[in-house]
């Protein structure tokens, strides 16, 4: 079998999945599984929860208001951690979205949204924001699922980051002209702390604390002015690709 089969239904499950594990499927899932994928008695379908790996299970008994899954074989082991945190100020409902699943294909650990003196957006969906995780990650063959933390506001964010972390954060105004080069520079760290600002960027004073740090990167994104989920998207990749699991 391939590193990565998309032909075989995928299933989130808060449950332990172990070599001859039963699970039972709630109403939702298992009208998505029976109803909706027609699937019956027999039929494989792969399982995660997060922290065991993927398995193989099959259907062993399938009903309108519930199910049953035996697990079989494991197919993939549960990777480590990327150690990538993306904090962000957060956006309005598509947008907020759209960065939510291109941060969990993208590998992030932790998704975290912080209110800035410019956001312009306070109310947030915590499960709204979790749902998409798990979405994005059944769909992308993604097995980690990264936490979904309740949002703080920038100063608390700053006084909690790790010491040993380094903070990336991205800022039109930042002198930078090859953002490789700076990533491939930067100080020793453990972990990514990858810090979006709102539409109307960062205040002085926001500036000001995050270059207090001793271990910060300051990042332009290019020649264009990006928006805030294009601008994690690219820093995402920019991170990744240079400090991250896309290395050889």
């Amino acid at each position: 079998m391939s590193r990565y089969d998309f032909r075989t239904p995928r299933l989130f499950v808060d449950a332990p999945l172990q070599l001859g594990a039963e699970v039972a499927l709630d109403r939702d899932r298992a009208n998505y599984l029976f109803n909706v994928l027609r699937l019956t008695a027999g039929h494989a379908v792969l399982l995660f929860n997060g922290r065991d790996g993927e398995w193989r299970a099959t259907v062993a008994a399938a009903g309108k208001r519930g199910g049953t899954l035996g697990v079989g074989e494991r197919m993939r082991e549960q990777p480590a951690p990327t150690g990538v945190d993306l904090l962000f100020a957060p956006l309005k409902h598509a947008r907020l979205d759209y960065l939510v699943q291109k941060a969990v294909e993208m590998g992030a650990s932790r998704i975290q949204p912080v209110l800035t003196q410019h956001t312009q957006v306070t109310r947030i969906n915590l499960e709204r924001m979790r749902a998409n995780v798990v979405e994005a990650a059944e769909q992308c063959g993604v097995i980690a699922i990264p936490d979904v933390g309740e949002p703080v506001d920038f100063a608390r964010m700053v006084e909690t980051l790790a010491p040993e972390r380094l903070v990336v954060f991205c800022d039109e105004d930042a002198d930078v002209t090859d953002p490789v080069a700076a990533l491939a520079g930067a100080p020793r760290h453990e972990g990514v702390a990858l810090v979006i600002g709102p539409e109307g960027g960062f205040a002085e004073g926001e500036r000001a604390a995050l270059l207090k740090r001793a271990r910060v990167l300051r990042l332009s994104l290019g020649p264009r002015i990006l928006r805030a989920d294009t601008a994690a998207v690219a820093a995402l990749a920019l991170v990744q690709a240079v400090l991250g699991d896309w290395r050889a």
